[in-house]
């Protein structure tokens, strides 16, 4: 946890001190990435319990908590499965790099950088989907740029060749996200039946 406050003041060296660092996945797992998940979830199931969601000009239509916990727990998972997928995808894009990290390594890197998209879960406790997917979108372009400043320290690569592997990394991320929503999509509206 110590890290967030540097990814968000002063990001370049913040991931320059990560990149030198030997944290085990577990550590980094337990301390920062099932903690810093739990701000959306947290955040979604108060909102949709208390408020609920509102689209246009429609009434809020509030979850009952046994819904809300469900879902939660499935939103939960995914998020996990999230940071892991983008860390093996970090790694099998460094395969070419002659200072390829482990793929544990590049997990750890992965759940740093999906940080703001974590910090960005907070809205969800006013459930507004226009103000959701806003957030969404400006944590989305900080994870860009922290992937942008960390790639080259953590390859050992020049911040040309960082641009090109960021480039890429955050196209297949995006995707990796969009199918994540997809599925978010489809569990909130035909998988409320299933609980």
């Amino acid at each position: 946890m110590n890290h967030v406050w540097g990814l968000l003041a002063h990001p370049e060296r913040e991931m320059r001190d990560i990149s030198q660092e030997n944290e085990t996945l577990s550590h980094h797992y337990v301390h920062h990435v099932l903690l810093m998940a739990l701000i959306p979830v947290i955040s979604a199931f108060i909102g949709t319990t208390q408020i609920g969601w509102r689209i246009g000009d429609s009434q809020p239509e509030p979850l009952t908590l046994s819904v809300a916990l469900g879902l939660a727990v499935l939103f939960y998972a995914l998020m996990l499965v999230g940071v892991a997928v983008m860390g093996r995808i970090i790694w099998w894009m460094a395969r070419d790099y002659p200072h390829r990290p482990s793929l544990n390594r590049c997990r750890v890197f992965a759940g740093y950088v999906a940080t703001p998209i974590f910090i960005s879960g907070l809205v969800a406790l006013y459930p507004l989907v226009w103000l959701c997917v806003l957030a969404g979108a400006m944590a989305l372009l900080y994870t860009g740029y922290l992937l942008y400043r960390g790639i080259p320290p953590f390859l050992n690569i020049d911040r040309e060749e960082g641009l090109r592997f960021t480039s890429t990394t955050l196209a297949i991320g995006v995707l990796v996200l969009e199918a994540l929503l997809a599925l978010t999509v489809l569990l909130w509206g035909y998988g409320l039946s299933l609980f």
